[in-house]
Protein backbone atom coordinates (compact mmCIF):
# COMPACT_ATOMS: atom_id res chain seq x y z
CA UNK A 1 0.00 0.00 0.00
CA UNK A 2 1.25 3.35 -0.58
CA UNK A 3 1.83 5.63 2.34
CA UNK A 4 0.40 8.77 1.54
CA UNK A 5 0.76 10.48 5.02
CA UNK A 6 3.07 9.86 7.88
CA UNK A 7 2.25 11.12 11.42
CA UNK A 8 4.45 10.73 14.77
CA UNK A 9 3.95 12.32 18.21
CA UNK A 10 1.39 14.65 17.39
CA UNK A 11 0.93 17.41 20.09
CA UNK A 12 -1.83 20.17 19.79
CA UNK A 13 -1.67 22.66 22.87
CA UNK A 14 -3.94 25.76 23.19
CA UNK A 15 -2.08 28.26 25.44
CA UNK A 16 0.84 28.16 27.77
CA UNK A 17 3.03 27.80 30.63
CA UNK A 18 0.77 27.28 33.61
CA UNK A 19 -2.58 27.53 31.36
CA UNK A 20 -1.46 25.30 28.70
CA UNK A 21 -4.28 22.99 27.57
CA UNK A 22 -3.10 19.81 25.59
CA UNK A 23 -5.87 18.83 23.08
CA UNK A 24 -3.82 16.07 21.10
CA UNK A 25 -1.05 14.14 22.86
CA UNK A 26 1.24 11.85 21.09
CA UNK A 27 -1.00 10.54 18.55
CA UNK A 28 1.15 8.27 15.77
CA UNK A 29 -0.40 6.78 12.49
CA UNK A 30 -0.16 6.37 8.64
CA UNK A 31 -2.21 6.60 5.91
CA UNK A 32 -2.03 4.80 2.49
CA UNK A 33 -4.96 4.59 -0.19
CA UNK A 34 -7.29 3.18 2.29
CA UNK A 35 -9.79 4.52 4.25
CA UNK A 36 -9.06 5.34 8.26
CA UNK A 37 -11.54 5.95 10.86
CA UNK A 38 -11.14 8.04 13.81
CA UNK A 39 -13.68 7.66 16.92
CA UNK A 40 -14.29 9.32 19.69
CA UNK A 41 -16.32 11.61 22.39
CA UNK A 42 -16.71 14.96 21.39
CA UNK A 43 -14.10 16.72 23.00
CA UNK A 44 -11.98 13.89 22.16
CA UNK A 45 -9.19 16.00 19.90
CA UNK A 46 -10.29 13.85 16.49
CA UNK A 47 -11.69 17.02 14.80
CA UNK A 48 -8.61 18.49 16.19
CA UNK A 49 -5.89 16.00 14.34
CA UNK A 50 -7.44 17.17 10.57
CA UNK A 51 -7.21 21.02 11.05
CA UNK A 52 -3.83 20.18 12.66
CA UNK A 53 -2.58 18.33 9.36
CA UNK A 54 -3.57 21.31 7.30
CA UNK A 55 -2.79 23.83 9.85
CA UNK A 56 -5.40 25.47 10.56
CA UNK A 57 -5.30 25.87 14.38
CA UNK A 58 -4.74 29.91 14.47
CA UNK A 59 -3.44 30.14 18.34
CA UNK A 60 -2.19 26.25 18.64
CA UNK A 61 0.72 25.32 19.07
CA UNK A 62 1.11 22.22 16.47
CA UNK A 63 3.93 19.80 17.34
CA UNK A 64 5.50 16.40 16.05
CA UNK A 65 8.42 14.00 15.69
CA UNK A 66 7.25 13.66 11.93
CA UNK A 67 4.29 15.00 10.08
CA UNK A 68 5.05 14.28 6.31
CA UNK A 69 2.55 14.20 3.34
CA UNK A 70 4.04 12.64 0.06
CA UNK A 71 7.54 14.04 0.68
CA UNK A 72 6.80 17.27 2.24
CA UNK A 73 7.56 18.38 5.90
CA UNK A 74 4.08 19.85 7.16
CA UNK A 75 5.82 21.58 10.33
CA UNK A 76 8.21 23.41 8.38
CA UNK A 77 6.54 23.91 4.97
CA UNK A 78 6.09 27.63 4.24
CA UNK A 79 3.07 28.87 4.43
CA UNK A 80 3.16 29.41 0.69
CA UNK A 81 3.55 26.05 0.06
CA UNK A 82 0.79 25.17 2.51
CA UNK A 83 -1.30 27.41 0.10
CA UNK A 84 -0.58 25.17 -2.34
CA UNK A 85 -1.26 21.79 -0.73
CA UNK A 86 -4.50 22.90 1.24
CA UNK A 87 -7.18 22.00 -1.72
CA UNK A 88 -5.21 20.79 -4.21
CA UNK A 89 -4.01 18.20 -2.52
CA UNK A 90 -5.24 17.95 0.74
CA UNK A 91 -8.98 18.40 0.78
CA UNK A 92 -11.29 18.65 4.08
CA UNK A 93 -15.18 17.99 3.99
CA UNK A 94 -16.45 20.18 6.78
CA UNK A 95 -19.79 18.95 9.11
CA UNK A 96 -22.29 21.05 7.86
CA UNK A 97 -22.81 22.89 4.49
CA UNK A 98 -25.34 25.24 5.98
CA UNK A 99 -21.95 26.87 7.78
CA UNK A 100 -19.46 26.23 5.38
CA UNK A 101 -20.88 26.97 1.83
CA UNK A 102 -21.01 31.10 1.31
CA UNK A 103 -24.78 31.94 1.50
CA UNK A 104 -24.42 34.63 -1.14
CA UNK A 105 -23.29 32.96 -3.74
CA UNK A 106 -24.21 30.13 -6.07
CA UNK A 107 -22.99 27.08 -5.35
CA UNK A 108 -21.87 26.35 -8.36
CA UNK A 109 -19.12 29.14 -8.42
CA UNK A 110 -18.46 28.01 -5.15
CA UNK A 111 -17.01 24.53 -6.79
CA UNK A 112 -15.86 26.57 -10.58
CA UNK A 113 -13.88 28.68 -7.52
CA UNK A 114 -12.37 25.65 -6.16
CA UNK A 115 -11.46 24.41 -9.36
CA UNK A 116 -9.62 27.63 -10.79
CA UNK A 117 -7.84 28.33 -7.68
CA UNK A 118 -5.78 25.54 -7.73
CA UNK A 119 -6.33 25.28 -11.77
CA UNK A 120 -4.62 27.64 -14.69
CA UNK A 121 -7.93 27.65 -17.58
CA UNK A 122 -10.68 29.93 -18.26
CA UNK A 123 -13.70 29.98 -16.16
CA UNK A 124 -15.78 27.95 -19.10
CA UNK A 125 -13.35 25.23 -17.95
CA UNK A 126 -14.07 25.36 -14.38
CA UNK A 127 -17.66 25.75 -14.90
CA UNK A 128 -17.23 22.53 -17.09
CA UNK A 129 -15.91 20.58 -13.99
CA UNK A 130 -18.17 22.19 -11.75
CA UNK A 131 -20.90 20.67 -13.71
CA UNK A 132 -19.04 17.26 -13.75
CA UNK A 133 -18.37 17.06 -10.22
CA UNK A 134 -22.07 17.58 -9.49
CA UNK A 135 -23.00 14.65 -11.67
CA UNK A 136 -20.72 12.70 -10.42
CA UNK A 137 -22.12 13.21 -6.86
CA UNK A 138 -25.29 12.10 -8.34
CA UNK A 139 -27.27 15.56 -8.27
CA UNK A 140 -29.91 15.54 -11.02
CA UNK A 141 -29.92 18.74 -13.38
CA UNK A 142 -26.75 19.78 -12.28
CA UNK A 143 -27.09 22.73 -14.96
CA UNK A 144 -30.49 23.71 -12.64
CA UNK A 145 -28.48 23.07 -9.16
CA UNK A 146 -25.57 25.12 -10.41
CA UNK A 147 -27.43 28.13 -10.23
CA UNK A 148 -28.78 28.15 -7.06
CA UNK A 149 -28.09 29.52 -4.05
CA UNK A 150 -27.12 27.61 -0.59
CA UNK A 151 -30.46 28.35 1.14
CA UNK A 152 -32.49 26.99 -1.22
CA UNK A 153 -31.14 23.28 -1.41
CA UNK A 154 -31.60 20.57 1.24
CA UNK A 155 -29.01 19.50 3.45
CA UNK A 156 -28.24 16.38 1.82
CA UNK A 157 -27.92 18.33 -1.20
CA UNK A 158 -25.78 20.63 -0.29
CA UNK A 159 -23.39 17.47 1.46
CA UNK A 160 -23.01 16.42 -1.89
CA UNK A 161 -21.82 20.25 -2.86
CA UNK A 162 -19.29 20.04 -0.20
CA UNK A 163 -18.08 16.84 -1.12
CA UNK A 164 -18.27 18.11 -5.00
CA UNK A 165 -16.11 20.98 -4.18
CA UNK A 166 -13.31 19.44 -2.01
CA UNK A 167 -12.87 16.52 -4.53
CA UNK A 168 -12.95 18.80 -7.79
CA UNK A 169 -9.26 19.93 -7.47
CA UNK A 170 -8.34 16.22 -7.06
CA UNK A 171 -6.64 16.07 -4.03
CA UNK A 172 -4.76 12.84 -2.93
CA UNK A 173 -6.00 12.89 0.79
CA UNK A 174 -9.57 13.68 1.56
CA UNK A 175 -10.16 14.57 5.25
CA UNK A 176 -14.06 14.01 6.37
CA UNK A 177 -15.24 15.67 9.54
CA UNK A 178 -18.56 14.11 10.92
CA UNK A 179 -19.40 14.34 6.82
CA UNK A 180 -22.92 13.03 7.09
CA UNK A 181 -23.95 13.79 10.91
CA UNK A 182 -26.46 16.13 10.03
CA UNK A 183 -28.40 13.73 7.30
CA UNK A 184 -30.98 11.16 7.96
CA UNK A 185 -30.28 7.45 7.34
CA UNK A 186 -31.14 7.00 3.39
CA UNK A 187 -29.05 10.56 2.54
CA UNK A 188 -26.83 9.06 4.85
CA UNK A 189 -25.93 5.93 3.19
CA UNK A 190 -26.49 7.41 0.05
CA UNK A 191 -23.84 10.27 0.49
CA UNK A 192 -21.36 7.68 2.09
CA UNK A 193 -22.11 5.68 -1.12
CA UNK A 194 -21.00 7.92 -3.60
CA UNK A 195 -17.82 8.94 -1.03
CA UNK A 196 -16.78 5.42 -1.28
CA UNK A 197 -17.04 5.37 -4.95
CA UNK A 198 -15.21 8.23 -5.76
CA UNK A 199 -12.35 7.21 -3.41
CA UNK A 200 -12.02 3.76 -4.67
CA UNK A 201 -12.15 5.09 -8.00
CA UNK A 202 -9.47 7.81 -7.40
CA UNK A 203 -7.21 5.74 -5.45
CA UNK A 204 -7.19 8.66 -2.79
CA UNK A 205 -6.98 8.57 0.89
CA UNK A 206 -9.37 9.12 3.28
CA UNK A 207 -9.93 10.42 6.97
CA UNK A 208 -13.37 9.72 8.44
CA UNK A 209 -13.49 11.52 11.63
CA UNK A 210 -16.63 10.44 12.95
CA UNK A 211 -19.04 9.56 16.67
CA UNK A 212 -20.49 6.60 14.80
CA UNK A 213 -19.34 3.24 15.61
CA UNK A 214 -21.16 1.07 13.22
CA UNK A 215 -20.81 3.78 10.42
CA UNK A 216 -16.75 3.59 10.60
CA UNK A 217 -16.97 -0.34 11.22
CA UNK A 218 -19.04 -0.68 8.02
CA UNK A 219 -17.69 1.92 5.57
CA UNK A 220 -13.13 2.07 6.96
CA UNK A 221 -10.46 -0.31 6.68
CA UNK A 222 -9.00 0.41 9.72
CA UNK A 223 -9.97 2.62 13.12
CA UNK A 224 -8.56 4.90 15.52
CA UNK A 225 -10.20 5.37 18.61
CA UNK A 226 -9.11 8.59 20.63
CA UNK A 227 -9.29 9.27 24.39
CA UNK A 228 -8.48 12.13 26.27
CA UNK A 229 -6.58 14.05 23.23
CA UNK A 230 -4.75 10.30 22.46
CA UNK A 231 -5.18 7.23 20.34
CA UNK A 232 -6.14 4.07 22.91
CA UNK A 233 -6.51 1.21 20.10
CA UNK A 234 -6.29 0.77 16.80
CA UNK A 235 -7.20 -2.07 14.44
CA UNK A 236 -9.15 -3.27 11.53
CA UNK A 237 -12.67 -1.89 11.45
CA UNK A 238 -14.07 -5.28 11.02
CA UNK A 239 -12.65 -6.77 14.26
CA UNK A 240 -14.14 -3.51 15.98
CA UNK A 241 -16.12 -5.97 17.95
CA UNK A 242 -13.54 -7.56 19.14
CA UNK A 243 -11.66 -4.69 20.50
CA UNK A 244 -9.92 -5.14 23.66
CA UNK A 245 -9.37 -1.83 25.61
CA UNK A 246 -12.09 -1.01 28.18
CA UNK A 247 -13.04 2.47 26.71
CA UNK A 248 -13.80 1.04 23.28
CA UNK A 249 -15.80 -1.78 24.78
CA UNK A 250 -17.59 0.97 26.75
CA UNK A 251 -18.15 2.34 23.26
CA UNK A 252 -19.81 -0.54 21.87
CA UNK A 253 -21.87 -1.39 25.19
CA UNK A 254 -23.10 2.14 25.13
CA UNK A 255 -24.97 1.97 21.78
CA UNK A 256 -28.53 1.54 21.62
CA UNK A 257 -29.45 -1.74 19.53
CA UNK A 258 -32.74 -2.71 17.67
CA UNK A 259 -34.95 -5.53 19.18
CA UNK A 260 -32.42 -5.27 22.48
CA UNK A 261 -33.47 -5.51 25.93
CA UNK A 262 -35.29 -3.02 27.36
CA UNK A 263 -32.09 -2.77 30.44
CA UNK A 264 -30.94 0.75 30.62
CA UNK A 265 -27.30 1.10 28.84
CA UNK A 266 -24.29 0.68 30.91
CA UNK A 267 -22.65 3.91 31.67
CA UNK A 268 -19.06 4.35 29.71
CA UNK A 269 -16.30 4.61 32.60
CA UNK A 270 -13.36 7.18 32.19
CA UNK A 271 -10.16 5.73 33.76
CA UNK A 272 -7.25 8.17 34.51
CA UNK A 273 -4.95 5.34 33.35
CA UNK A 274 -5.90 5.25 30.19
CA UNK A 275 -4.19 8.63 29.14
CA UNK A 276 -0.93 6.22 28.82
CA UNK A 277 0.87 6.73 25.55
CA UNK A 278 0.18 3.80 22.77
CA UNK A 279 2.43 2.32 19.76
CA UNK A 280 2.37 4.04 16.35
CA UNK A 281 -1.22 2.73 14.52
CA UNK A 282 0.57 2.15 11.21
CA UNK A 283 -1.03 1.33 7.74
Amino acid sequence: MDRLMTVEGLRVTYGRGASANPAVRGVSFALGRERLGIVGESGSGKSTIGRALLRLLPGATIEAGRMEFMGTDLLKASERRMLDIRGARISMILQDPKFSLNPVKRVGDQIAEAYAVHHRGAKREAREKALEMLEAVEIRDPERVYELYPHEISGGMGQRVMIAMMLVPEPEVVIADEPTSALDVTVRMKVLGILDDLVRRRGLGLIMISHDLNLVRNFCDRVLIMYAGQVVEALPAAELGRARHPYTRGLLAAQPRIGGDRRPLPVLRREEGWKQPMAEASA
